[in-house]
């Protein structure tokens, strides 16, 4: 028996609308632990509704049912508030990517992800905070993907026939067909390091992977206290497509002579060209936006999480 006050909160649209039927398996192993309210998220920003006002009755631990967006969401909640008041978290994956849930360490079987948030011992990991030119704050829990990756994410929400990496694979197909355009930049890491460059792609990560299995940076970590950039600089559709792109998935590219990475704990980005974003696989700005700048700091040991 688990005496913790828990939240758990689904979107039950996740995967297509597949988390729904994988989330009534679980009732049965909640009850097995104490139980948990239950609270479903019908649209955009509903879950971070839900998580606030969790918070504000004093749940200790919020489980997010769902994809990245569905975490991405009530971590942003959580962090709204003091760090002496968030509670704890735990994600259970039920969406096309699950990449928070892999890099936190748990397991893909929803049932098996269950046992460990109430079997497991909590970690403290890294939150990311990034603040825009137009005055908007978000926080960012697994990665925050600038150009390439982002118009990828954009593509890939206009995708109903295929779901998971299949979907990212397709959509990244049609971004370099498409939008193979890089973007002239400016950009200061921690204060001191300014450098200039023509970039397809900037991935700033938290969390090893994005995109359901794309390994933007194999050896990132959430509880080191820095993110890690990965930027590559301008190439040709055939080098995106025939080296880039399964170096990307295998976790190899590091290397490449048009690939940069380093860590960081503070950045700020300039851009002569909109800048098309996502953060934590949802769309930051789109194709319609004019934003050039953007900046991100880290909140080290931000959320206490469970797996």
């Amino acid at each position: 028996m688990d005496d913790r006050k828990t939240l758990f909160i689904i979107n039950p649209n996740a995967n297509l609308g597949t988390a729904w039927k994988q989330a009534a398996d679980l009732k049965p192993i909640m009850e097995e632990f104490g139980g948990a309210d239950w609270a479903g998220s019908v649209y955009p920003t509903h879950a971070i509704e839900l998580a606030k006002k969790g918070v504000e009755d004093g749940y200790d631990l919020i489980i997010a049912g769902g994809g990245d967006g569905t975490v991405h969401e009530v971590v942003n909640a959580i962090m709204s508030f003091p760090k002496e008041q968030r509670p704890a978290l735990g994600v259970i994956p039920l969406g096309s990517g699950n990449d928070f849930s892999h890099a936190v360490g748990m397991d893909p079987a929803p049932w098996i992800a269950l046992r460990q948030i109430f079997t497991g011992e909590p970690k403290w990991i890294d939150i990311g905070e990034i603040n825009d030119d137009w005055g908007r704050t978000e926080y960012v829990d697994n990665t925050v993907g600038i150009g390439f990756d982002a118009i990828v994410t954009i593509y890939s929400h206009d995708m109903p026939l295929v779901r998971g990496f299949m979907m990212y694979l397709a959509a990244v197909l049609k971004t370099i067909f498409l939008n193979h355009n890089p973007v002239g930049v400016k950009i200061t890491l921690d204060g001191q390091t300014t450098w200039e460059d023509r970039l397809i792609m900037l991935t700033l990560c938290n969390g090893p992977r994005e995109g359901g299995g794309f390994l933007l940076y194999p050896d990132a970590s959430q509880e080191d206290g820095v993110f890690n950039y990965v930027s590559v600089k301008e190439v040709g559709r055939g080098t995106m497509l025939f080296r880039l792109l399964p170096a990307f998935m295998k976790g190899t590219h590091l290397p490449h002579p048009k690939v940069d990475s380093g860590p960081f704990t503070h950045l700020i980005l300039e851009a002569d060209a909109p800048l098309y974003i996502h953060v934590d696989g949802e769309v930051f700005s789109g194709f319609t936006n004019d934003l050039r700048k953007l900046e991100l700091k880290i909140h080290h040991q931000a959320i206490q999480v469970y797996s």
